[in-house]
């Protein structure tokens, strides 16, 4: 397990850039389908708030091993969405989607501290967010504080998925050494998060600024806003690879089954 420089952190960003650019297209369309199973997932009754987010190990994979393909000159489908739920360690996945699920619920809980209970009460479903809420219960601290809340889990989830898929460790051993790969690179993950923070927000307002001066209309600008934030959130997604191999180096081939391409 190296210990990546800072300037890996801008590296990691370049080369989920250049893993996009070599199938823009295809690797488009899978986090499309994903997002559309995720919206018809969060309709069903009862499990429609859980299931997201106990799936998303499970669907993590698939980008991943959607990056593999792209590396080998492969194509990617949509079907690969699919390919988790075809690895030997789906079970290992999906208790490391109930983990997910639980340390959400305790970070956002926890908010609770700063603003009584208003933030839970919005992700739960049992109230609207409205311009009051948002002005009377100092919602953008309580959010704030329930990232921090979450940050150590983040730290303990980022690596574990492939770590779990593609070198067959335990959940328990995967939390522990996705925890200490990622505080061992802070740095070059603090830049990693500074990178996309200043692309996620100079970006997308220089091209919207353009149109809006050169077309002048609310509808053009909000359309570049949405394809903008559609195509940058895809190349983070291609990003998360880069951060895994540049510590743990690229994976055996046959960790994660290939669906048959159509």
């Amino acid at each position: 397990m190296d210990k990546p420089p800072p300037i890996a952190g801008w590296l990691w960003v370049k080369e989920g850039f250049a893993l996009f650019r070599k199938q823009p297209a295809e690797i488009s369309s899978l986090f499309l389908a994903y997002m559309f199973l995720m919206m018809t997932l969060g309709f069903l009754p009862l499990v429609g708030q859980v299931l997201p987010l106990v799936l998303i190990p499970v669907f993590s994979m698939a980008f991943m091993q959607a990056c593999v393909q792209i590396e080998q000159g492969k194509k990617v489908y949509p079907n690969l969405l699919l390919a988790g739920f075809r690895s030997p360690a789906v079970k290992r996945l999906l208790k490391l989607g109930v983990l997910y699920f639980i340390a959400a619920a305790i970070a956002v809980a926890a908010s609770a501290i700063v603003d009584g209970g208003v933030f839970w009460d919005i992700m739960s479903g049992r109230k609207d967010l409205d311009t009051d809420a948002i002005r009377s219960s100092g919602l953008s601290l309580s959010m704030m504080f329930s990232a921090a809340v979450y940050t150590p889990a983040a730290m303990a989830f980022w690596y574990a998925a492939p770590l779990i898929a593609w070198q067959d460790m335990s959940v328990g051993k995967a939390i522990f050494y996705s925890f200490f790969a990622v505080k061992r690179s802070g740095m070059a993950f603090l830049v990693y998060g500074l990178c996309w923070a200043l692309i996620g927000i100079i970006l997308p307002a220089v091209l919207s600024s353009i149109v809006a001066l050169v077309v002048g209309k609310a509808f053009a600008v909000m359309i570049v806003l949405l394809t903008i934030s559609l195509v940058l959130t895809v190349i983070m997604y291609c990003s998360f690879y880069p951060t895994y191999t540049h510590i743990f180096g690229r994976p055996e081939q046959r960790a994660v089954p290939q669906l048959p391409q159509p």
